[in-house]
């Protein structure tokens, strides 16, 4: 379990704290253009499924602009970041890897207790990502938890309204199974679970294949995804 204790080096605020430049606007038009309220519930769902696990160390891959990783940061957990690219926001006491996945060596990951890789494998072909997932397994890690688009049929409905408001939400995906998931160009998706030959059960049986058991499948709308709670079975701890 994270440490919930004060931090040993917590300071009260100073001058010096309210004189730090603010973002600027390309910064701040980036960050409210990623976190929106159709993807704040996915990044929610990441640490929601921490509940109840028997974990310190986090090796999170794929940060994106830190929302998850300040949140894991603030309660306790150790966390590590990975990417491929330099961390694009200011955290400078957490470490992070700069690593490719396709050549990822397991030794330089090892000693965490559960990766994330949300939203990050269905950006690598398809033939690759068995390897990732057994380097994963090879680390040591207890847990994995992924995520990836999820395009196959689902309807999402909801309506809010009071005297001065009314909102509402449609969505319905269907029929994806009968096309071919067209690979997007440089760094976008090159599948989709869903679409044809790469159904749940294509999925889930990569997962099985790679050696992980499946511990918890959940699914987030209206940013489609599936998630998936896996355990490492060789794991000694």
């Amino acid at each position: 379990m994270p440490n919930l204790s004060p931090r040993s080096n917590a300071s009260f605020v100073t001058a010096s704290d309210r004189s730090r430049p603010g973002p600027g606007e390309a910064r701040l038009d980036r960050w409210f253009g990623y976190y929106t309220a159709k993807r704040i519930g996915h990044q929610w769902q990441q640490v929601e499924l921490l509940r109840g696990l028997p974990v310190r160390s986090i090796l999170e891959v794929g940060p994106a602009l830190g929302l998850v990783t300040a949140m894991l940061d603030n309660v306790g957990y150790a966390v590590t970041t990975l990417d491929i690219v330099p961390r694009e926001f200011d955290r400078p006491d957490l470490p992070h890897i700069g690593a490719d996945l396709v050549a990822l060596d397991p030794a330089v990951i090892a000693g965490h207790d559960i990766i994330f890789c949300c939203e990050t494998l269905e950006h690598l072909p398809w033939d690759r990502v068995p390897g990732i997932l057994a380097a994963f397994r090879a680390s040591g890690a207890r847990f994995l938890l992924v995520s990836v688009p999820f395009e196959a049929f689902q309807l999402d409905w909801s309506l809010y309204f009071n005297r001065h408001a009314l909102r509402q939400r449609f969505s319905m995906k269907k029929l994806r199974f009968l096309k071919r998931f067209m690979p997007e160009p440089g760094m976008g998706h090159k599948w989709e679970v869903g679409y044809r030959g790469r159904s749940l059960k294509v999925w889930e049986t990569a997962l099985r294949d790679s050696g992980w058991q499946i511990r918890q499948r959940t699914f987030t709308s209206p940013c489609r995804s599936v998630f998936h709670l896996l355990e490492n079975p060789d794991f000694r701890g």
